[in-house]
């Protein structure tokens, strides 16, 4: 079995639907004779050619737009964002049509629709290259929103999303593109999208996490006294609530770790979750782990911002001495 990185399960994944299906194509800037700008396409354009690996202009709003049609009509289209604070300029695309063809359509048509990008810090990045989008994402009905957090992971969610009848965001946290490798099977499976997967059993708290952060959050729990059950999400969108409320409520204790900004961001939607189902199990308030309310910073200031080690046994701490 193969050693792969997040880039080359990638890569993976997308070779593994050229090849089993003539609809599948993947369209963006650069993605072709460059291989994109993290090089998750290298070597595609010259084993599918220019009508499977698409190089577009640089107009976010036009090559999703233009695939939405593509796939409304039969194709199934894998746009690259080459960093997700691009994604703000198709929203209108994304919001009003591709996440509203089948209702609008009354099931009459879908759009099997994929939009990957790198997302997330740590890479020491401009502006707009590190935005954590997933949970504007996943307020809009209709659009599924995917964030793999190893090469295992991406490589099975992605397959799992170019195969979905609906739109699927597939969010890529480029800070572990080449950070992790491990063992990747060669031949096709699939990973159900909006099933979370219980990575360590625990029974003093529930650890939560998912993309870069999964990471980071587990090394720093190597360093804890206490028993953590780790939950990888996996799926924003879809949430799996029942593989959270069943630990939350063996454990009795919850910490969530996310990079992106505190307010209005995915870890409050998980703990009204758990306030709505679990909140009599709770022995202490949850405490999140995140980025702050501002825009995400340049180099200089990167460290500050990202949730590290420090961050995450305090809060640990504190759900535990509670």
């Amino acid at each position: 079995m193969p050693k792969m990185n997040v880039v080359d399960a990638v890569k993976a994944a997308l070779r593994n639907e050229l090849k089993r299906d003539k609809r599948v194509m993947v369209m963006g800037e650069d993605v072709g004779k460059n291989g994109g700008v993290f090089r998750c396409t290298d070597g595609l354009y010259d084993e599918f050619g220019p009508e499977r690996l698409v190089d577009t202009p640089l107009s976010e709003p036009g090559i999703v737009s233009t695939a939405i049609g593509l796939a409304v009509n039969g194709m199934r289209p894998v746009v690259e964002i080459q960093f997700s604070g691009f994604i703000y300029a198709p929203f209108d695309q994304l919001i009003s049509h591709a996440a509203k063809i089948r209702l609008r359509s009354s099931g009459r048509f879908s759009c099997p629709l994929v939009v990957r990008a790198p997302y997330g810090g740590g890479i020491r990045a401009l502006e707009l290259h590190c935005d954590s989008v997933e949970a504007i994402m996943a307020h809009v009905p209709g659009l599924k929103v995917v964030i793999p957090s190893c090469p295992y992971d991406t490589k099975g969610l992605l397959i799992s999303a170019i195969r979905d009848p609906d739109p699927v965001i597939f969010l890529e946290p480029m800070r572990v593109y080449r950070a992790i490798k491990e063992e990747v099977p060669d031949k096709e499976y699939t990973i159900p999208i909006g099933r979370a997967e219980v990575e360590q059993e625990g029974s003093d708290l529930t650890v939560i996490s998912y993309g870069a952060m999964l990471k980071y959050t587990k090394e720093a729990l190597e360093k804890s006294d206490y028993s953590a059950e780790v939950i990888n999400l996996r799926t924003i969108s879809p949430l799996d609530t029942e593989t959270i409320i069943n630990s939350v409520q063996k454990t009795g204790r919850c910490v969530i770790v996310n990079e992106a900004p505190k307010t209005c961001g995915f870890a409050a939607e998980i703990i009204a979750r758990i306030n709505e189902k679990a909140f009599f199990n709770l022995e202490a308030p949850i405490e999140r782990v995140t980025g702050y309310d501002c825009a995400f910073p340049l180099a200089k200031l990167e460290e500050y911002y990202l949730p590290d080690e420090k961050r995450i046994l305090k809060a640990v701490n504190k759900v535990m001495s509670q």
